[in-house]
């Protein structure tokens, strides 16, 4: 039988090894694995977000207007991994069948076929030709939230647009912290005239009216999710410059790295392996924070018109069609509640990192 090994911590922590993953992590990331877990908020949060995370990214499995699997005349086909033409089921088109289709499915039956569908049975493009009164149409069995206003359905549409704004403010965040980070740490390390040249870009490029000059590109081309995250890119990265260069600057001067200096250290080295992780503590209790910034800009811009084509899952433009439908508050109830719920469970993790990564806190 395993017994747990209880190892002797500082700053008051107690922690216990068999509650912690892993074997090969040091002392300190396990105080602080063990303090996260006890701020409950955050640790519950965690899981929560990255359950819906995890869900979203199979959401073709989950809403769908493919059959997951389906048989016809002895043969097995998985409509929602491929591409099956319409004459493959014994019709006359060749381009890809629509299973929703009243003559597909006939078609279909005629050959002892049968299918089975997703829990949804709509995407997030879906048309629902079949709806029962004028849309938008009231939430019902067959529409949980509901449909917008040219009868998409919204679970669907929340379900893809949950996943496309996480994965871009993800990417966003991802990408801002490269440059962000490498434009601080150069410029605290250096200092000088280095770090006065920089400064002085960063707080002219901070001064410009970023919302209006990302209409004004916008509305010259229609961007697409990739256009879209470069463009925000390029004023999305000053968010950390302040908090790497303040930490570069804290830290150039100890011992450690004096003496890696004098041992003949690259500059790049030194910044690397010696300085870097200490200014990750600040940057990585920052970076939930930076998410949630991703994710409302594109929202704004979605909601306002600037932002991803018409056709894109959105929330923005669902809180839009919420705004236009006043007599269909279901649209704009489910876009705020979607958004509500996302948006705090990401601060509560960042709520979470932040007291994990303080020295002042203990397990309690």
């Amino acid at each position: 039988m395993a017994s747990s090994t209880t190892l002797p911590a500082t700053d008051g922590f107690v922690v216990d090894e068999a509650s912690l993953p892993g074997w090969q992590v040091s002392p300190l990331t396990k105080r602080r694995w063990a303090n996260f877990k006890a701020r409950k908020r955050g640790y519950w949060s965690l899981w929560i977000i990255g359950t819906m995370m995890l869900l979203s990214l199979f959401a073709e499995f989950i809403a769908n207007d493919k059959p997951l699997v389906m048989a016809f005349k002895g043969d097995v086909y998985f409509p929602v991994l491929f591409s099956y033409p319409e004459k493959t089921f014994g019709g006359v088109f060749e381009t890809e069948a629509v299973y929703r289709s009243a003559a597909v499915q006939q078609l279909i039956t005629d050959g002892d076929g049968w299918m089975i569908w997703p829990l949804i049975p709509f995407s997030f493009d879906t048309i629902d030709l079949d709806t029962e009164g004028a849309v938008p149409e009231a939430p019902s069995a067959r529409h949980w939230l509901g449909t917008d206003d040219v009868a998409r359905d919204v679970t669907a549409r929340i379900i893809y647009g949950f996943r496309l704004s996480v994965i871009f403010g993800l990417a966003l965040t991802f990408f801002s912290a490269i440059i962000g980070i490498t434009v601080g740490a150069t410029q605290g390390y250096f200092g000088g005239l280095v770090d006065l040249i920089g400064q002085r870009f960063v707080e002219i490029w901070a001064g410009l009216p970023v919302l209006f000059l990302i209409i004004i590109l916008t509305s010259l081309f229609e961007p697409n999710p990739v256009a879209l995250l470069l463009l925000l890119l390029l004023f999305n990265w000053m968010a950390l410059v302040a908090v790497v260069r303040a930490e570069f600057l804290r830290t150039r001067n100890f011992d450690y790295v004096n003496a890696a200096r004098a041992l003949g250290e690259h500059d790049f080295i030194i910044m690397w392996k010696y300085i870097l992780p200490n200014a990750m503590v600040a940057t990585l209790t920052f970076l939930p924070f930076l998410v949630n910034g991703s994710i409302t800009t594109l929202t704004s811009l979605d909601f306002l018109g600037f932002g991803l084509p018409a056709g894109y899952p959105s929330l923005g433009e669902l809180l839009a069609q919420g705004k236009a439908n006043i007599q269909a508050p279901w649209l704009g109830l489910a876009g705020f509640f979607t958004l509500a719920i996302m948006l705090t469970l990401l601060v509560f993790v960042g709520e979470g990192i932040r007291d994990a990564f303080d020295p002042r806190r203990s397990v309690t």
